[in-house]
């Protein structure tokens, strides 16, 4: 795994780094492996994961299908949401 540092923005590569860590799971990883786990108890937790896997997967093609609403979009701080659209100008109001 690789993160460019860009104007010696040490800061900023960490904040990716740990971004990328975390969604390729390794940090989950590392804490799981730290202690040892039973085989039953792994056995409890894989069939956890696949039956997380599976739901995920049904609500997504839920969600395709049109039978459960599609998620809000999240707003991502430090850029404002603009609309797809162009909006029209207000009318000038009489008073």
């Amino acid at each position: 795994m690789q993160v460019l540092v860009r104007d010696n923005n040490v800061d900023q590569a960490l904040r990716v780094l740990k971004k990328k860590l975390q969604r390729e799971g390794v940090l989950r990883e590392l804490k799981r492996r730290r202690a040892y786990e039973k085989p039953s108890e792994q056995r409890v937790r894989e069939k956890a994961e696949a039956v997380r896997r599976a739901r995920k997967a049904a609500r997504k093609q839920a969600q395709r299908e049109g039978l459960l609403p599609a998620p809000k979009a999240k707003a991502r701080p430090g850029r404002p949401m603009r609309p797809s659209f162009p909006r029209p100008a207000a009318a000038p109001t009489a008073g």
